[in-house]
């Protein structure tokens, strides 16, 4: 799988940019602010139909302009598909494949799957436990269809419960009966999220283990568990036993939507105690098992979005990767860097197929 071409019109700072790419590398180059990495989200929503940055569709339209369009050609087992997104201020997302529109937006993840390694990995680390479910579940879905229809009634129920906690305290009143309507589809849906997640680490865990040992170069212990809030109970007696808390602060307390992963090394937290350069290999680590995990499962090389990594990762590490990524277990991968002349000595040795795109202020030309 690969995507041979990409035009946007009035994508965050392109008024119009149409670009054509080759099977392996393909590297965006320029100054920061240029718009490399709306290149890379502009790929995201073909994939995803969404931005990877940004939730709020409206706000990837160009300054001052009504609409933006985001169009790509994937080469899929020979054949190409035209993948469309177009976002009007004040309308409906439109998203098409091959000029068909989707009923539900779900039916188009994990088609056209992607990882995007990317500064913001960051945040796995150092925000709260909703980025790390959002890994979890990203990954997921791409592979397990079922998972995510699980995940969507799941938030759908638990938005209907709150609210319905929220009236109950408004009213000063309580309606058993109709809470349990909500509890039961709750349950239903929140043990099977519980353990497909428990499922999803067992063949993730080892795949991390693995490319830590690779991009780190030592056989420190690297641990990723899952930390329940239901701490292995019966969802149903942690409903029964929280409802007095969840009726005083009118929100659902407990399940899989506060669930967490929690990331150790060499017994200790990973936030607390691990070096920049070991936090580093463990994020890396991260997004290539995600890489080869989803490959494994769809049968097919994601895409592979870098952005600047150069310059977050030390040399050695960044050999490393690219070393990695050259291998035919890799597919097409896009980069993005701020050193034009750096990226092309980098291939200028190398024998993979590479092409080069200067970006400068949303003009592209081939470097």
């Amino acid at each position: 799988m690969f995507l041979q071409k990409l035009n946007v019109i009035n994508f965050k700072n392109y008024e119009e940019a149409s670009l054509e790419f080759c099977e392996k590398f393909n590297c965006f180059v320029g100054n920061n602010g240029m718009g490399k990495t709306n290149l890379l989200d502009a790929i995201h929503y073909i994939s995803f139909c969404k931005s990877f940055f940004n939730p709020i569709d409206s706000q990837n339209i160009r300054y001052n302009q009504p609409f933006f369009v985001a169009q790509g050609w994937v080469n899929k087992n020979g054949e190409t598909d035209e993948i469309y997104c177009g976002v009007k201020r004040g309308h409906k997302k439109q998203f098409k494949r091959n000029k068909k529109e989707y009923d539900r937006l779900s039916e188009h993840i994990g088609l056209y799957p992607l990882v995007m390694i990317s500064p913001s990995d960051t945040e796995l680390i150092w925000e709260g436990s909703e980025v790390r479910r959002r890994f979890m579940d990203s990954i997921i879905s791409q592979y397990d269809k079922v998972y995510l229809e699980k995940l969507i009634a799941y938030n759908h129920v638990l938005t209907q419960r709150n609210a319905l906690l929220k009236q109950f305290h408004d009213s000063r009143s309580f309606d058993s009966v109709t809470l349990e309507i909500w509890d039961d589809q709750l349950i239903m849906h929140g043990e099977a999220i519980i353990h497909t997640r428990k499922e999803f680490l067992k063949e993730f865990v080892p795949l991390f283990n693995k490319h830590y040992r690779f991009i780190s170069g030592t056989n420190e212990e690297v641990v990723l568990e899952y930390e329940s809030s239901l701490r292995d109970k019966a969802y149903k007696t942690v409903l029964l036993t929280s409802l007095e808390r969840d009726r005083a602060v009118q929100y659902t307390t407990a399940g899989p939507h506060r669930d967490d992963l929690e990331f150790k090394l060499n017994g200790n937290s990973l936030k607390k105690f691990a070096s920049q350069g070991q936090q580093k290999s463990y994020l890396l680590a991260l997004k290539l098992a995600q890489f080869e995990l989803i490959k494994h499962k769809k049968h097919t090389k994601p895409l592979l979005l870098l952005d600047d990594i150069y310059d977050k990762l030390d040399e050695t590490r960044f050999r490393k990767l690219i070393e990695l990524v050259s291998g035919q277990e890799f597919g097409q991968v896009f980069i993005t860097d701020t050193h034009p002349q750096r990226i092309k000595e980098l291939f200028a040795t190398a024998s993979a197929e590479h092409k080069l795109f200067l970006v400068d202020n949303g003009i592209i030309q081939i470097f």
